[in-house]
């Protein structure tokens, strides 16, 4: 199990060793490392002193001068912007889905660009969101995106939308998704030193249908990386990026 796998396709390439399957949470894309600023689509284009004063003014919640900064870097760059990230984006989903083993079970991050993944996933790799599917005897439920924030990153969706496909996976014993209930503790990365966005609705859910687990990402430093709430287990699965460990479900 992985999620924020964000570029590192060589531990991505054995994260499955040993495993029934692999199950991967999203967040697939390195738009920009914030623990190494030299790393990523936005730092190749612009360089690492534009990626530090990104990080900068994000980290403060600068958003409206984050965006006025990437406005005029974009506005030297020659060819349409969407072309440009997207070409690097297929570039990097090309090294990490031919990563990826047989069986993987994955849905999308919120960084991640869905249109993409057809293009890409390899018949032994199955995509879900907002669906079901048995491994192993269980009924694992997967939703992927992330809600709305003024990051906007590529895959952020209403919280209507959002709670539609809690609500179309139903009843299951283990609950993947790429942003966490929305709890406190699960929801707060300590080094950001911010409160990332989580789910009301699957947190109802998890409170409503009782699963077994309740899996996900999003959060790379959590307060709380696990926590049960009622009979279920919360679990943060890991910042694989930057830990290249899998987490390990057994049963």
């Amino acid at each position: 199990m992985v999620s924020d796998v964000h570029g590192n396709a060589r531990d991505l390439a054995v994260a499955g060793d040993g495993a029934d399957a692999l199950v991967c949470l999203g967040d697939l894309v390195l738009f920009l490392d914030y623990a190494d600023h030299s790393r990523g689509i936005f730092p190749d284009l612009f360089g690492r002193e534009n990626a530090d004063r990104l990080v900068e003014l994000r980290t403060a919640r600068r958003f409206e001068e984050a965006r006025a900064l990437g406005a005029s870097l974009w506005a030297g760059v020659d060819g349409d912007r969407y072309a440009t990230i997207e070409k690097a984006v297929r570039k990097q989903y090309a090294e990490l889905f031919a990563a990826f083993p047989a069986p993987t079970y994955a849905t999308y991050g919120n960084v991640d660009i869905p249109s993409l993944w057809p293009e890409f996933a390899a018949p032994g790799t199955t995509v879900l969101d907002g669906e079901r599917v048995e491994i192993g005897g269980r009924v694992f439920g997967f939703v992927g995106g992330g809600l709305r924030t003024p990051m906007r990153t590529p895959y952020e969706i209403s919280d209507e939308e959002y709670a539609a496909k809690i609500e179309a996976v139903g009843e299951v014993d283990v609950l993947c998704t790429h942003i966490p209930p929305e709890v406190p503790e699960l929801v707060y990365d300590t080094v950001a030193r911010r409160f990332e966005r989580g789910s009301r609705a699957l947190l109802d859910a998890i409170r409503r249908t009782r699963p077994r687990y309740s899996l996900f990402g999003h959060v790379h430093q959590p307060l709380a990386p696990r926590m049960r709430v009622g009979a279920t287990e919360c679990v943060n699965v890991g910042h694989f990026a930057s830990t290249g460990r899998p987490w390990v479900l057994e049963w």
